[in-house]
C-alpha cells in the first residue's frame, strides 16, 4: 500500500510537470495509454484472457463516465494547485461515500458516522479558507474530483458483482483515451523525446501503482492496510517540496487532521459492522 501510494504521487508528480506544458486532455490520454501496459502484461502473464469480457456494458459506461470525470478534474487540480493540498483536500473522497450510502447503496449510517461525515465536512471547509476574500476557490476542483471518486467507487461496488476487476480498469481507462482523443483539435502540443518518456513514466507508474493497491486489499485485510493509504499526503508533501519548493499552509494542516480522523472513524464502523 504505501509502496503503491508512492507510485501514485510519482504519477501525479509527473501529470504536474507535464502540465506546464501540455493540455489536461492531451495528459489524460495518454497518460492511460501507457496505463494499459501493466494491465495487459498481467493479463498475458495469467494467461486469464476471459478476465477481459465485459458483461454490463451499462455498468461499465457509468463507471467509465465517473472515472473520466474524476481523472479530468484531478489532473486540472495538480496543475493549478500544490500536490499536497489536492491530496488533502481529497481525502474528502471516503466522506461523500459514507453519505451517500445511504441513498445510492441502502446502507445505514448511525448518528455517530453521520458526526464524522460532518466533522469531515468542517475539516474541507477549513482548507477552503472561508474567510470571504480569501475563499480558496481553486480548492473546489479536488472536491468535485474527490466526489466524482466517491460516485465512481460507488458504481464499482455495483459492478464488481459481476464483473472483474481487470475488465473495470481495462474499460475505465480505454474511455479516458477515446474522451482525452476528442480534445486532439483543441491545443494539443507535439512531443519530444524526453515528454514521451515521461508520459511512457506516467502512466506505468499509474497502472502499478492501482495493482499494487489491488494487491495490498488482496493479501491483507482492509483494516491493516487501508490507514496507510493516508501516506499519499506525506509522499504528496514530499514531492512538493523537493519539486516545487511546495509545503502546505496552516489552513491545510488545520484541515487534514479532522478530515482523516473522521475518515479513519467512518472506516473503523463500517468494518466493525459488516
Amino acid at each position: 500500500m504505501i509502496l503503491g501510494c508512492a507510485f501514485l504521487m510519482m504519477s501525479d508528480a509527473v501529470s504536474k510537470w507535464l502540465s506546464q506544458t501540455y493540455p489536461v486532455g492531451q495528459i489524460m490520454c495518454l497518460r492511460n495509454v501507457f496505463v494499459l501496459v501493466p494491465i495487459l502484461f498481467v493479463v498475458w502473464r495469467s494467461g486469464r484472457f476471459a478476465d477481459l469480457r465485459i458483461g454490463n456494458w451499462g455498468g461499465q459506461f457509468l463507471r467509465g463516465g465517473f472515472h473520466v470525470l474524476a481523472a479530468a478534474l484531478f489532473v486540472t487540480s495538480v496543475s493549478l494547485l500544490p500536490l499536497a493540498d489536492v491530496h488533502a483536500i481529497g481525502f474528502v473522497g471516503p466522506i461523500f461515500i459514507a453519505a451517500l450510502s445511504p441513498f445510492l447503496l441502502k446502507e445505514h449510517v448511525g448518528w455517530r458516522r453521520w458526526t464524522a461525515i460532518l466533522v469531515g465536512f468542517a475539516g474541507v471547509l477549513v482548507m477552503l479558507r472561508p474567510t470571504g476574500a480569501g475563499f480558496h476557490y481553486l480548492g473546489l476542483i479536488p472536491v468535485a474530483a474527490a466526489l466524482s471518486s466517491a460516485l465512481r467507487d460507488i458504481a464499482t461496488r455495483h459492478l464488481s458483482r459481476d464483473q472483474t476487476s481487470i475488465s473495470i480498469l481495462l474499460f475505465s481507462s480505454s474511455m479516458v483515451i477515446i474522451v482525452g482523443l476528442f480534445t486532439a483539435p483543441f491545443g494539443w502540443q507535439a512531443l519530444t523525446l524526453q515528454s514521451t518518456a515521461l508520459f511512457a513514466l506516467n502512466g506505468f507508474v499509474n497502472g502499478s501503482a492501482h495493482f499494487l493497491i489491488i494487491e495490498s486489499y488482496r493479501n491483507a485485510q482492509a483494516p491493516i492496510v487501508a490507514p496507510f493509504k493516508y501516506s499519499m499526503l506525506l509522499w504528496a508533501t514530499l514531492f512538493g517540496f523537493l519539486i516545487w519548493n511546495q509545503l502546505p499552509d496552516a489552513w491545510i494542516i488545520g484541515g487534514t487532521v479532522p478530515l482523516i480522523g473522521s475518515g479513519l472513524y467512518i472506516f473503523y464502523r463500517e468494518q466493525r459492522f459488516k
